[in-house]
């Protein structure tokens, strides 16, 4: 048996990318509640918001607002995702700590969602790098698309280890492996990881998961074989990407626990408060959580 982690990070991304592709506005107070109650769980890292253009996410222009209006607990990081030096600027005013930074190999995904070319976006990215090292802000970069890209098919591991290498000497922290279309498979993952730890320590990577083909769970247990230990997740399973049709949501934070759990793998997360969580924020979307773990429980609940 391969030996796995025996601590894993959960990183929670629902306030952020499980929001984002919302097409009903959230309350910022309904936004706020839910954090809060995130914050009571055990998490150490709650992904908050985003400074980007609200022309472009309308959904999170209230992030100065949710970050003033949460309760910031000492050893929780409620970082924010950063477009561009202007967002960063603003994310400063509010007093963020720790950001996140985000890029593609594939040139045409870099093209319908950021709008320029991949080269384009790592300078954008050495230039918020420089200023947040500055105020010694904790750096963590997004590569999305890297098992696979809804407009130009399979992506290299080649061209992703480029780009995470240059992230990882600009300066970043951790670099997330964003399988955006929920296309890969438990072999190719590894294969994708290895080549990326070929020149990346893989005490510096995470991964990021989603759903579509039913396949996150096995992706992130063939990443833990390899040493991977941040895992990032949403509440409920909600998300999805707005630049990829058909890309269905994250994989649930409480599936998530509920298999590192049965592994004897530490989170130090309490899986019953993140449920309570998930089902608020499920019940305020008027969504059914995706979550297998949260409505098998509950089928078990009502039974009982």
């Amino acid at each position: 048996m391969t030996l796995l982690p025996s601590q894993v990070t959960i990183v929670e991304v629902g306030p952020r990318d499980g929001l984002q592709n919302e097409k009903e506005i959230v309350p910022t107070d309904v936004k706020i509640a839910w954090i809060n109650l995130l914050s009571d769980t055990g998490l150490s890292v709650i992904e908050t918001s985003s400074f980007v253009s609200p022309k472009w996410i309308p959904q999170l222009a209230d992030a100065n607002e949710v970050l003033n209006g949460i309760t910031k607990k000492a050893n929780v990081r409620y970082p924010v995702l950063i477009p561009n030096v202007k967002g960063l600027e603003h994310a400063l005013a509010a007093g963020v700590k720790d950001i996140a930074v985000f890029s593609t190999a594939s040139e045409q995904f870099s093209q319908k969602n950021t709008h320029c070319s991949v080269a384009e976006s790592i300078e954008r990215i050495a230039e918020v790098v420089s200023v947040a090292k500055k105020h010694s802000l904790g750096i963590r970069a997004y590569l999305s698309c890297v098992l696979g890209c809804p407009y130009e098919g399979e992506v290299a591991a080649e061209k992703t280890a480029t780009l995470a290498y240059k992230l990882w000497q600009m300066g970043c922290d951790e670099i997330s492996l964003g399988d955006t279309i929920g296309v890969g498979t438990p072999l190719k993952t590894q294969h994708l990881i290895q080549v990326v730890t070929n020149d990346v320590p893989v005490t510096k990577l995470a991964v990021h998961f989603h759903d579509t083909y039913g396949q996150a769970l096995a992706n992130i247990f063939a990443a833990l074989q390899l040493g991977v230990a941040t895992i990032d997740s949403a509440t409920a399973g909600l998300g999805g990407c707005p630049y990829a049709k058909g890309a269905s949501g994250n994989v649930a934070t409480e599936d998530v626990l509920y298999m590192l759990q049965g592994m004897g793998i530490e989170t130090d997360v309490d899986l019953e408060k993140v449920m309570q969580a998930s089902q608020f924020i499920s019940q305020a979307l008027h969504h059914t959580s995706q979550s297998k773990v949260s409505l098998a429980l509950q089928s078990h609940s009502k039974l009982g």
